[in-house]
C-alpha cells in the first residue's frame, strides 16, 4: 500500500514516521529548507519525555504531481490551509484522500471532491518543529473515519494501519465528531487568548472555568437540537452534573499544570488564523440553526486578541510553504489518558492536586506503561491493530 503524508508539521510528521516505522510504503510531502533538512538527515523527531530521537529515511516530494499514484493520501494541513489543495488533489489519480485535523465543514469539503473517497480523522499528538528535527508529544491514537450515510471504510483503515502501533478508533460519523470536538475547542482557544497563552492565570478562577463550561454545553445543546449527534457517546449526557464536574477537574488540571502549554495554547497563539476561521463556521452553523450561544459570544467578547489579527507566530520557527508548526490534542481524553499511563491520576478526586510536580513521574523504570507510550521500537513492528473500540478508562473520562 503505497500512502501519501501531505504536509509535514508536526502531525503529519509523527503519522509519515509511524507508518514508516511499521513498514509502511510512506512519503512524506515537504517544502522548502525543511524538506532539505529531511532528503539530507533523515525526519528527526524528539519526544519530550523520551532521551532518543528518532531517524526516520522517510522518501521526501515536494509537490503532489497529476499522475503520481497513490493507495491513499493523508492531507494534514490546517484548517485554513484545505481550500488550496482542492484543485491539486482534484487532479490527481488517487481515489482514497483522509483530512487530518479540525473541521467543522466536512460536508461542503466532500462534496468539491465528488470523484474521491473522503475520510476525516483527529490524531493526538502535540509540538512545535524546529530547524532540524520536530518535538512533540504523540500518544499515537487516531480516531478515523467517513460522514455518515456513506459506505463503510472500516476495512481500508484496518490495512492501513494494521501493524503499526496506532490505537485506532473507527467513528462513522466523523461530521457530528468533529462538530462536538470544536465545540469543546473553542472555549478552551478563548481561555489561552484571553491570558495571552499562560493558562495559569485562571488557576483559581473558578468562576471563568464554568463559563468556559457553559459555552461547551450551549455549542453541544446547538448541534443536538439540529438533529446531529453528540460524539462520543459517553458526552451525551451533557447537560449532567457528572460532565460539568468532569470537565472542571480537566480545566484546572490544564490550567494548574504545564500540561496547558502543551496541550493548548503553543497552539493557540501559533494558529490564530486557523481558530478564527473555526470560530467563525460553528458560529455560522450556530446561527443557521437558530441556537442561542450568549455566554460563548460574551467569552468571545472579553478577548483583547481579536480574531481580525494576523497569527502572531514566534521569530524563531521558520514556515514554509503550508506546513503546520504547532499542532494540539486538546482533549479531556488525551490529558486524562496520558496521567494515567504515567501513573499519575491515583483517583479522580486527586486530579487537580498535581501542579508542576505531575511531570517528574514520566521518567518512572523502563518496564513502565509510561515507557511502552513514549519508547521507540528498535525496529518496525508488525503486531496486528486494527479498529479498536475504547477502553473503559476512555469511555469514563469522555474520549475526544
Amino acid at each position: 500500500m503505497k500512502i501519501l503524508v501531505y504536509g509535514a508539521g508536526v502531525l503529519g510528521c509523527n503519522l509519515a514516521r509511524n507508518l514508516f516505522r511499521a513498514g509502511k510504503n510512506v512519503t512524506l510531502l515537504a517544502r522548502g529548507k525543511w524538506a532539505e533538512e529531511i532528503e539530507k538527515n533523515g525526519l528527526r523527531i524528539k519526544d519530550k519525555f523520551s532521551l532518543c530521537t528518532s531517524v526516520s529515511s522517510i522518501p521526501v516530494v515536494t509537490e503532489l504531481t497529476p499522475d503520481a499514484q497513490y493507495d491513499v493520501i493523508f492531507v494534514v494541513l490546517r484548517y485554513t490551509q484545505l481550500d488550496s489543495v482542492l484543485d491539486t488533489l482534484r487532479a490527481n489519480r488517487t481515489k482514497n484522500i483522509v483530512f487530518v485535523g479540525n473541521n467543522v465543514q466536512t460536508r461542503a469539503l466532500a462534496a468539491e471532491l465528488p470523484d474521491k473517497n473522503v475520510l476525516f480523522a483527529f490524531a493526538l499528538s502535540a509540538g512545535h518543529r524546529e530547524n532540524d528535527r520536530v518535538v512533540s508529544i504523540d500518544l499515537k491514537k487516531i480516531t478515523i473515519g467517513q460522514l455518515a450515510g456513506a459506505a463503510s471504510n472500516k476495512q481500508l483503515i484496518e490495512q492501513i494501519f494494521s501493524g503499526t502501533k496506532y490505537r485506532v478508533v473507527y467513528e462513522p460519523n466523523m461530521e457530528d465528531y468533529l462538530l462536538c470536538h470544536a465545540a469543546f475547542v473553542m472555549p478552551a482557544a478563548f481561555a489561552c487568548y484571553k491570558t495571552d497563552g499562560d493558562l495559569k492565570k485562571l488557576k483559581r478562577d473558578a468562576a471563568y472555568l464554568e463559563r468556559l463550561i457553559d459555552a461547551n454545553i450551549e455549542g453541544y445543546r446547538a448541534i443536538q437540537n439540529a438533529g446531529h449527534a453528540i460524539l462520543p457517546k459517553a458526552d451525551a449526557d451533557f447537560e449532567s452534573e457528572k460532565y460539568r464536574k468532569t470537565c472542571l477537574r480537566f480545566f484546572k488540571l490544564m490550567c494548574a499544570t504545564s500540561l496547558g502549554k502543551l496541550c493548548a495554547s503553543d497552539h493557540a497563539m501559533n494558529a490564530i488564523d486557523e481558530m478564527s476561521a473555526l470560530n467563525r463556521d460553528i458560529k455560522g452553523f450556530f446561527d443557521e440553526n437558530g441556537a442561542a450561544y450568549p455566554v460563548w459570544q460574551e467569552l468571545e467578547a472579553e478577548l483583547e486578541v481579536s480574531f481580525a489579527l494576523e497569527p502572531r507566530l514566534p521569530m524563531t520557527i521558520e514556515r514554509s510553504g503550508s506546513d503546520t508548526s504547532n499542532d494540539i490534542f486538546l482533549s479531556r481524553a488525551s490529558t486524562f489518558t496520558f496521567l494515567a499511563t504515567a501513573g499519575l491520576m491515583h483517583s479522580s478526586s486527586k486530579v487537580c492536586g498535581f501542579g508542576e510536580n505531575f511531570m517528574t513521574s514520566i521518567f518512572s523504570p523502563p518496564n513502565s506503561r509510561t515507557m511502552l507510550l513514549t519508547r521507540e521500537p528498535p525496529a518496525p513492528t508488525h503486531a496486528p491493530t486494527g479498529s479498536i473500540l475504547l477502553s473503559e478508562l476512555d469511555t469514563a473520562i469522555f474520549v475526544r
